[in-house]
């Protein structure tokens, strides 16, 4: 009975989004892209705002799903040093997970200037070998 106990821990640590980023690499399509559909680039918002999210030759699928060319969206908001990209990506203020496979989102920004950037994560939320980023874009909140 030990040994499955000791199998099932070391299963759910091999799939565990929270495992460490050895042997969790993902590769993405040459042709991936990612980016915001809106807000755009400059645009004067209110709050909440809503973030859609876009995704070109890739599909999104949910956190803990392994499957080749896919991954899930990761939200960067005024982040000024992108964290070590061949780790999990941190879940913090600044770094909002879309581990279920979500589009869109609305946030709450404090009025004034802020930027947005998404990330593209795979099953354990690690960032492709090749990074699936969207351009960085600012906005102004009201």
């Amino acid at each position: 009975m030990k040994s499955v106990w000791s199998a099932l821990l070391v299963l759910l640590l091999t799939v565990s989004p929270w495992a460490q980023a050895d042997g969790h690499v993902s590769s993405a399509p040459d042709n991936a892209k990612v980016y915001i559909i809106s807000p755009a680039d400059g645009d004067t918002v209110t709050g909440p705002v809503t973030v859609v999210f876009g995704l070109e030759n890739m599909g999104v699928a949910p956190a803990g799903v392994n499957k080749e060319n896919t991954g899930h969206h990761h939200l960067l908001i005024d982040v000024e040093t992108l964290p070590d990209l061949s780790l999990p990506l941190p879940a913090t203020e600044q770094v909002k997970h879309f581990g279920a496979g979500q589009t869109q989102t609305q946030i709450t920004l404090k009025p004034g200037k802020h930027t947005l950037q998404l990330l593209l994560g795979n099953y354990a939320h690690v960032p492709h070998q090749q990074p699936v980023m969207s351009e960085k874009i600012t906005i102004m909140v009201e």
